[in-house]
């Protein structure tokens, strides 16, 4: 470390960008053309353990030398620099890519991938999806009357039929318009923006450590999922279809909440009680950090969902769904871009390294290395540190107050290490697949000096 974070570069840069748009969420400015594996750079030289990754999207660490042989091939040249209009006009080795990268990955059920530009645009067009599915399901297959399509010109029914998308109190699912009105873990995400009336549930609050509170934690999980179904029937009363279902397998931005497997399977089975389509969104907990490639793998269902979305370390963000909810005319889920072919070649390379380095596997062993070292500190410094959790690298910890975190936060940046906040105090750990038994402890080291010194 040379200076403080933000040093005297990064402040002289957050002043330019100020001056052009609103840039007071702006960390520091980094170097990452200096950045390797683990360690990211600022512009002002320093060099910090990054246990964040980009808000969780970088895979296998920065600058990662196979990444950068495939950007050298003059072959890959073409895909990097001509960027189509997928839905119309794909390079002719676009399939056989898909199949290669997404599809190799594909979750258990689902052969179907289309792919977007981000989290939100995928999460957005699983809904249109699972809209159109139920739509036709309810019609019979039958045409579409003239009285529907007359109606959706001018935003009624019956060419826009008063769905809705249950989600979960603490979700996140982005920020488009859509995607907002599921979204339920910050204010300052939804403040002045309309949104509509959708059935929103409690999520399982609960109580830790586990082994503890096996009771109390069973009746709040069955508590939610009550809550769930009573939704479901309060909105089809009012003549609101709840169409779908959509949950993250861990809560990410809204505080890391988590629930039991059990939990899960049992609200899937609510889903298919209702006909509602269950849509996991694995935006930030898909691919590999959880210790399985997909986190809704860890539930072990036969049946898990009927759309998963994803986005961040997939390099590139879409959904994967069954062969009914596929549109059933062009143009329905469409857009100019519809993702991009040089993110899907990126990501072929990205799960070979992780095949060939068994990067699941580490992402356990790894994990197992930070949550035993956390459990540790919480058991030394209580008063600083509670509700230890974690699956994989995905771990987190509360702290006593919102105050508390970001102070705990930036002591930790000006030390060398890059952590992240969620919900309303928890710390989030999100490194990369490629962090390390060794990471762990030398972020534990400094974590314990800074609890020790913590005033």
């Amino acid at each position: 470390m040379k200076t403080e974070v933000p040093g005297p570069r990064s402040r002289e840069l957050m002043k330019q960008l100020n001056g052009i748009q609103n840039a007071e969420a702006v960390h520091f400015f980094c170097n990452y053309e200096e950045s390797r594996g683990n360690y990211l750079v600022d512009v002002d030289g320093n060099r910090m353990l990054d246990l964040y990754s980009q808000i969780s999207s970088i895979p296998i660490g920065y600058s990662h030398p196979s990444l950068i042989k495939l950007l050298q091939q003059p072959q890959n040249l073409s895909t990097f620099i001509n960027r189509p209009a997928l839905g119309i006009l794909p390079p002719e080795n676009f399939a056989e890519r898909l199949k290669e990268s997404l599809l190799s990955v594909a979750p258990k059920g689902l052969p179907q991938v289309i792919t977007m530009s981000c989290g939100s645009c995928s999460n957005e067009n699983a809904f249109k999806a699972i809209f159109m599915w139920y739509r036709n399901k309810e019609r019979g297959h039958n045409n579409v009357t003239k009285e529907e399509l007359e109606s959706c010109m001018i935003n009624q029914p019956p060419g826009c039929p008063d769905y809705a998308m249950l989600s979960f109190m603490g979700g996140f699912h982005g920020r488009t318009l859509g995607c907002l009105a599921t979204t339920h873990s910050k204010a300052i995400h939804k403040l002045d923006i309309p949104s509509l009336d959708w059935p929103i549930a409690p999520f399982p609050r609960l109580k830790y450590p586990l082994e503890d509170f096996v009771k109390e934690n069973q009746q709040e999980e069955a508590r939610c999922l009550e809550e769930v179904e009573d939704l479901i029937v309060k909105y089809r009363k009012k003549k609101k279809i709840v169409a779908g279902i959509i949950i993250e397998p861990i809560q990410s931005e809204g505080g890391d909440n988590h629930a039991s497997d059990d939990f899960f399977r049992k609200l899937r089975d609510i889903a298919r009680k209702h006909g509602c389509a269950f849509l996991v969104d694995e935006v930030q907990t898909g691919g590999g950090c959880t210790g399985k490639f997909w986190a809704h793998e860890h539930w072990g269902l036969d049946d898990p969902a009927d759309v998963v979305t994803f986005s961040k370390k997939m390099m590139t963000g879409g959904f994967f769904h069954k062969e009914e909810f596929r549109p059933n005319a062009p143009y329905r889920i469409f857009n100019t871009w519809l993702g991009d072919p040089s993110k899907n070649l990126m990501l072929a390379e990205v799960i070979k390294v992780i095949k060939r380095e068994d990067l699941l596997n580490n992402a356990t062993h790894a994990g197992k290395a930070l949550l035993t070292g956390l459990l540790d500190l919480q058991a030394r410094y209580p008063h600083l540190i509670s509700r230890v959790r974690g699956r994989g690298t995905f771990c987190s910890f509360d702290t006593p107050n919102d105050a508390t975190r970001n102070k705990l936060i930036t002591i930790a940046r000006n030390k060398g290490v890059v952590l992240g906040g969620c919900g309303d105090r928890s710390i989030r750990f999100r490194p990369t697949l490629i962090f390390k038994d060794h990471h762990a402890h030398l972020f534990l080291n400094i974590f314990s000096d800074i609890l020790a010194n913590f005033k």
